[in-house]
């Protein structure tokens, strides 16, 4: 077990190196990754939660942000959508014609943005800043701070040292949880992890052979999601992937394939097209009904009392024989227990993979300069 409730399979044999703790602490430091701060259960959120706990009294919530100001926490949303009590609309985009449920109209707003000067960002809240709301920014001089000290907004500090992809476990993303109904503190499993030699292992090993599928030129990395909750999450996990190792010509194209469903579409060339792919299958455990209704042909007798995830697992597992059968590389992670533990394994297994990938490649994964340009490029534009 990768952590708790995560079996995992590797892309292929795992080595069980000496002194992995050791070699783990030297590379993955506070000082190099400040953001590893936040994955620890010791981590100093900066809301309070006396204002907190007025606020959960509101039943419906907005978020409103962009990439990895809004994603890790809608992540949360729907991978543990059956705990949650509270309504919740995640504005990620720009619709020129936004239309949004009757009764979201007076929801509360959870307003992100890292820099305070994300254009999408200020463009949704000027639209539908209401009476109540909390805005999530740095502690300097930008847009939103400005705006929530004239209108005497509440404020809660995003802290300068962790960038929007990699602050899923820090007020970004914690905030939101707990007026979900959560425990932060559950989410924070990190430093069971880095004790734990087996997950150590399980990530280097993890990180090397994506390495080698990168020499080799496979530079697509496929998620071959089989739960449809867990959509958000590979949404979180595709910018962090593409935002943090895609630099200097060098990188990994996420792509999240929605399965069963892209049996019928994409994989004839997953199976039969350019070699440039490796793949990973996720797949959670869960109990559903069983189909006892109008199974009248007895070609389709085998159906009888099976249940959908039965059937959908059914089809995981021939696709993993057809793909060994055929040598295309995989790993694998099926979820036992979908709970906070759970996530908080998964958030952090993926953060330090792509510190372990980007440290390989020699890129910086706490910046992205390309994008930069757009914006640049954007303010001009609209300054005419």
């Amino acid at each position: 077990m990768l952590a708790p409730g995560i079996n995992f399979i590797n892309f292929g044999k795992v080595s069980d190196k000496k002194n992995i703790k050791k070699k783990f602490r030297q590379t993955v430091t506070y000082k190099k990754y400040p953001f590893i701060l936040s994955l620890s259960e010791n981590y100093k959120y900066s809301f309070s939660k006396i204002k907190l706990n007025k606020i959960k009294k509101n039943k419906y919530f907005r978020l409103i942000g962009m990439g990895g100001s809004i994603l890790g926490a809608e992540a949360i949303y729907n991978f543990l959508n059956h705990k949650i009590k509270k309504k919740f609309i995640f504005i990620n985009n720009l619709k020129p014609n936004l239309s949004v449920d009757e009764k979201f109209n007076k929801a509360f707003n959870i307003i992100i943005s890292k820099s305070g000067n994300t254009l999408e960002t200020i463009s949704n809240t000027n639209k539908l800043l209401n009476k109540k709301n909390i805005i999530i920014t740095e502690n300097n001089k930008n847009y939103l701070r400005n705006v929530a000290q004239k209108l005497s907004i509440e404020i809660a500090d995003h802290k300068n040292f962790i960038g929007g992809r990699y602050s899923v476990l820090s007020e970004a993303g914690m905030l939101p949880a707990e007026l979900m109904g959560f425990n932060p503190s559950k989410f924070k499993i990190y430093n069971k992890l880095i004790n734990n030699k087996n997950f150590l292992n399980q990530l280097y090993s993890n990180v090397n052979f994506t390495l080698n599928f990168i020499k080799k030129r496979k530079i697509n990395s496929i998620i071959l999601n089989y739960d449809e909750k867990s959509e958000s999450l590979f949404r979180w996990y595709q910018q962090l992937i593409a935002e943090s190792l895609g630099k200097k010509s060098k990188g990994i194209l996420p792509i999240i394939s929605s399965m069963p469903k892209d049996n019928h579409s994409l994989m004839q060339l997953y199976l039969d097209g350019p070699k440039k792919n490796f793949f990973t299958f996720f797949s959670v455990e869960e109990k559903s009904e069983k189909l006892n209704k109008f199974i009248i042909d007895k070609s389709f007798l085998n159906l009888k009392n099976k249940s959908l995830y039965e059937i959908i697992d059914a089809q995981k597992k021939a696709t993993q024989i057809v793909f060994k059968k055929q040598k295309i590389p995989f790993r694998s992670f099926k979820i036992i227990k979908r709970n906070e533990n759970t996530l908080g394994g998964l958030f952090c297994f993926f953060m330090l993979e792509v510190v372990l990938l980007s440290k390989a490649l020699k890129v910086n994964p706490l910046d992205q300069p390309a994008v930069e340009l757009i914006k640049n490029e954007t303010k001009k534009i609209l300054i005419k």
